[in-house]
């Protein structure tokens, strides 16, 4: 079963930063395109950045690239996104995603975890 749980979400002020974690249990993270999404109150989850097996990293927005990082410690099975300069509007619930693909590939399963609140305020 695979499971994903983040953490080290929480209140920072504004220009301060957050590195949050993905633990990922019943898959290998060098198995899996491990991705980072958002969702604000009222508006759709939408993707950050991920990385793929072979460790590529690809940022979906270009306006975050120069502020958000992902990585990953394969012995510990762990993602990580680091999130540097934080602004109001990146308050939002973070989500972790796990997809998984076939040689074709076509992703064959697709696992979330449960988010990690950030809040950015004064």
């Amino acid at each position: 079963q695979v499971q994903l749980v983040e953490s080290g979400g929480g209140l920072v002020q504004p220009g301060g930063s957050l590195r949050l974690s993905c633990a990922v249990a019943g898959v290998s993270v060098k198995d899996a395109v491990m991705s980072w999404y958002r969702q604000a109150p009222e508006k759709e989850r939408e993707l950050i950045v991920y990385i793929n097996e072979d460790g590529r990293t690809t940022h979906y927005d270009n306006s975050e690239k120069d502020r958000f990082a992902v990585s990953r410690d394969d012995a510990k099975n762990l993602v990580y996104l680091q999130m540097n300069r934080l602004e109001p509007q990146d308050s939002a619930m973070y989500y972790c995603n796990a997809a998984l693909y076939g040689p074709s590939g076509v992703m064959r399963n697709e696992y979330w975890g449960q988010g990690t609140q950030v809040t950015v305020s004064p």
